[in-house]
């Protein structure tokens, strides 16, 4: 038995030395892909870290990590790591600076680590107006904001800044939601009432409905304002998700509480310009044929889509803000605008439209 003993002690002390030996191994070469990442901005000539940040390199790189990858770890952990080490050599003169939809502990937030990575500077803004004004003024480089939600739907209001605002979209990232109980309490019966966000409630109405049907609800700004009032309020319970519990110090007092198991999110990465195509994107358009009657208006403004072979994902319709019962439609596509077949269908869709912009091309979320 101590023979036995000695061999395994000995055999750790190997692996020990072999995982010590590839620490290293590994930080030798994370260090010189810093030192690469480096050179590549001298010799662009660049200054600002907003203008080393290339979406679409990334997402190649991220891709790859993927392709390359055959465990143990899963894809998703393995594209974390590298998101981190791509994000830690982007802030090395200086961190980018993106504004989302706060305060802390919101997803929005945790979308943009997942996006950006931790070194980035997440800017906590009360509404999403606000994300938009911080990019627009120059004081955010890039700016997070939710658009649609697998249960719920469209979030309005992201979709109607761009009626207004110059800015682009140059990425996007689908969160999958966890939603929790949580609260100071030891059980669920000391909850007297439950906060959050209107759209956390819908996404938890039955499990609600089934296990708390008494309990008065009231809804907030934001799941982090929900967990900040049941941090500070005997007997106040939220509904939020693991950054929340974490940042406010509470107890998760039941798990997953979202209707669907499916349930995810999808947030827009919103910046001030445009950039090529990664060879796996998607493209926003905002068109509109006011102007025109009859039957088959929006069948024969989007028909070059389907005669070109491109791919529309999804449509929605909204009010224009210039006359009334009059709309706009938000199109996603398969495809980036600076593709051959893509631009033939855009140009022959704005000859026909009395509104056309192209809100972004952008690669499609990795994970």
């Amino acid at each position: 038995m101590a023979k036995k003993t000695d061999d395994q002690q000995r055999t750790l002390e190997q692996l020990r030395g072999r995982i010590d030996e590839i620490d290293a191994q590994i930080q030798a070469l994370i260090s010189d892909r810093a030192r690469c990442a480096q050179q590549v901005g001298e010799v662009k000539g660049l200054s600002k870290t907003a203008d080393y940040y290339r979406p679409e390199r990334e997402a190649q790189v991220l891709r790859r990590v993927v392709e390359r990858n055959d465990g143990p770890l899963r894809d998703e952990e393995m594209v974390r790591l590298f998101r981190e080490l791509m994000s830690a050599c982007l802030a090395q003169e200086e961190p980018l600076k993106v504004a989302y939809l706060g305060p802390e502990g919101t997803f929005t937030q945790s979308a943009v680590f997942k996006h950006f990575g931790h070194s980035a500077r997440a800017l906590s803004v009360p509404t999403i107006d606000e994300v938009f004004h911080e990019v627009e003024s120059g004081i955010a480089d890039f700016g997070v904001a939710p658009v649609e939600n697998s249960t719920e739907g469209t979030v309005n209001h992201t979709l109607d800044m761009f009626l207004t605002s110059p800015l682009k979209i140059c990425g996007e990232v689908e969160m999958r939601i966890h939603q929790h109980l949580m609260g100071r309490m030891s059980d669920l019966g000391q909850i007297r009432r439950i906060c959050s966000h209107s759209q956390s409630f819908a996404q938890c109405r039955g499990w609600l409905a089934q296990n708390l049907p008494d309990v008065e609800r009231i809804v907030v700004s934001s799941n982090a304002e929900a967990a900040r009032r049941a941090r500070d309020e005997d007997g106040t319970a939220a509904i939020a998700g693991d950054a929340a519990a974490e940042v406010y110090d509470l107890r998760i007092l039941f798990s997953n509480v979202e209707d669907q198991a499916d349930n995810t999110t999808r947030f827009l990465v919103i910046g001030r310009n445009t950039f090529p195509p990664s060879g796996d994107d998607k493209t926003s358009l905002l068109v509109s044929a006011t102007g025109t009657e009859g039957p088959g208006v929006l069948f024969h403004l989007l028909e070059p889509l389907a005669r070109n072979g491109v791919n529309m994902t999804r449509i929605e319709s909204r009010p224009s803000r210039r006359r009334k019962w009059d709309y706009v439609f938000f199109v996603d596509i398969d495809g980036h605008a600076e593709e051959s077949i893509v631009r033939s269908a855009l140009a022959e869709i704005e000859k026909q439209a009395s509104l056309f912009r192209v809100l972004g091309a952008y690669p499609k979320a990795v994970l």
